[in-house]
């Protein structure tokens, strides 16, 4: 069987170069509608009509508005039972019509109904052509990494996520992937540590937890200039509000688990990409690892994804006020919010991001016992990891998410102990202000 997706991209090559099964094409064939076959067996033509009766693809236009889109792209509908909302398919494994036949689907490891749904929506969304779904935003990471020799050497953003920092530092480094960390508010700081075998650049932005940003552009223009890949982070910011494969990345991961789900219930990462041979070694490397997520999970974020530019919107909101009020507050020495003009790379958000998101921090005055009385005074801001989800949460990173950094490491990024990270809700802004306004009023009495 001879299949291409329109693009030139030949099935048959992709299949003998990586042992990929037929039924592993159907990732490949999103977000695409053509689906050219030649010279099949008789067999083979009935597999692959599989693809049309059971998945039928809705791809949304792109001049259509991000709120269509996040509810309609990849969207399957089964024709024998119409369901408007598609099921969760939970089996690992599928009936085979006969030795040596391929349906659409074999092994829940390989590919997946809901699995499929999530990639196209989320690639639709970053305006790509491929996505790759995985277990958490670590595995991504992992992943990422797997495209790399023994030898070569990446360089990243200093106060990049602690996770993946630990990645990058004590496990990457143990296969002789050697990392740099650069402080890339000003773009040229990076040109010096280029080396002939820096194959990949890791940008976060804005920054986890001191809310920095990079300008997108200029980095992918120094990398490029020197053959190396970009990878963004866009786990804070989310399609909706930035698109960094339009600025110059060649990959965009998210840790969907945060704003993708947006409810606090789902483990998932995605990486999201335009290069046909990075989605190839991505596809390789997601179905022989293993690192995939589970039906429920894939289902449970394509569920949320559907609400993802309303709940954007007001966490854009809520976050501004927030920090608006933070800033005016006497107990309170400094806030760290892009949407905010006092952020010293507010310029840089206007012009590459959509919106300012629903992310910020800010230093209390005073010790961490202060820190303390604060947190423990609060009603509606719960304090736990993680971040994204329709319910307000606090952290302090130095004590929390960021606790294993080395103390003079974490203090040279701004990382102090009376800094706290807010992952700004969706509630109503007049309980949120007031839960800050009486814990800071016990914090500071």
């Amino acid at each position: 069987m001879k299949v291409t997706d329109g693009r030139g991209f030949n099935f048959d090559d992709f299949q003998l170069a990586y042992k990929i099964r037929s039924s592993d094409f159907v990732r490949i064939f999103f977000p695409s509608v053509s689906v050219l076959i030649a010279g099949s067996p008789k067999e083979d033509c009935h597999n692959v009509s599989l693809y049309s009766s059971y998945l039928s693809i809705s791809n949304m236009p792109r001049t259509q508005g991000f709120g269509t889109r996040a509810i309609h792209a990849g969207r399957e509908t089964d024709a024998s039972t119409g369901p408007v909302m598609p099921p969760i398919t939970l089996s690992t494994n599928y009936v085979i019509p006969a030795p040596g036949t391929h349906p659409t689907y074999e092994y829940t490891r390989d590919s997946n109904p809901n699995r499929s749904i999530i990639e196209t929506a989320v690639a639709d969304l970053e305006k790509a052509k491929y996505c790759c779904a995985f277990s958490s935003g670590s595995s991504v990471t992992a992943a990422v990494m797997n495209l790399l020799d023994a030898g070569d050497h990446v360089i990243c953003v200093n106060d990049v996520y602690a996770g993946t920092h630990n990645i990058l530092t004590k496990i990457a480094s143990k296969h002789q992937i050697a990392s740099t960390f650069v402080d890339m508010s000003v773009p040229e700081n990076i040109v010096p540590h280029f080396k002939p075998n820096t194959k990949l650049v890791w940008v976060e932005t804005p920054t986890n937890p001191t809310m920095r940003l990079t300008d997108i552009a200029a980095i992918a223009k120094h990398t490029h200039d020197h053959g190396a890949l970009l990878l963004v982070d866009n786990t804070f910011l989310t399609p909706y509000f930035q698109n960094p494969l339009s600025l110059g990345a060649d990959i965009v991961m998210h840790s969907a688990t945060k704003y993708i789900n947006g409810h606090s219930d789902v483990l998932m990462g995605l990486a999201v990409t335009n290069d046909e041979a990075i989605y190839k070694q991505l596809v390789f490397i997601q179905i022989n690892v293993g690192g995939v997520p589970s039906p429920f999970d894939a289902y449970l974020a394509r569920r949320g994804l559907m609400t993802l530019a309303l709940r954007m919107k007001a966490h854009e909101t809520n976050a501004m006020a927030v920090a608006q009020y933070l800033e005016s507050h006497p107990a309170v020495d400094q806030v760290f919010y892009p949407g905010l003009v006092s952020h010293p790379q507010h310029e840089i958000a206007k012009r590459q991001q959509h919106g300012f998101g629903g992310m910020l921090s800010f230093k209390l005055k005073g010790s961490v016992d202060h820190v303390r009385s604060f947190l423990a005074a609060l009603k509606v801001f719960t304090l736990a990891e993680s971040l994204g989800g329709v319910e307000s949460l606090v952290e302090v990173p130095a004590l929390m998410t960021h606790a294993g950094l080395e103390e003079d490491h974490r203090l040279a990024l701004g990382i102090t102990d009376t800094l706290m990270r807010v992952s700004v809700g969706v509630e109503d802004i007049d309980d949120l202000i007031d839960d800050l306004s009486g814990a800071l009023g016990v914090s500071h009495a």
